[in-house]
């Protein structure tokens, strides 16, 4: 499940840079982009009682390195 939450958070920063045209300052994005989906995912995971709820948890968890990798992919290409 992690692997596809990896996908879904590079997707989600592909579609989130071409839809989001405001200048957002950094250190704010990366707080969004990893705080928010690992502070869900791991209250997800503390909280679960099923098995199912802990692997939603882990693909919650897991959007943001891969958000944050597709944002990180994208500034390199274009040589910010």
């Amino acid at each position: 499940m992690m692997i596809v939450g990896v996908a879904v958070g590079m997707i989600a920063a592909i579609a989130a840079t071409v839809e989001v045209t405001a200048t957002v300052r950094p250190d704010v994005t990366i707080a969004l982009v990893v705080g928010v989906p690992g502070a869900i995912g791991m209250l997800t995971i503390l909280f679960s009682g099923r098995r199912w709820v802990t692997a939603l948890g882990a693909l919650i968890l897991a959007i943001g390195p891969g958000w944050f990798g597709a944002l990180a992919a994208i500034q390199v290409a274009a040589g910010v």
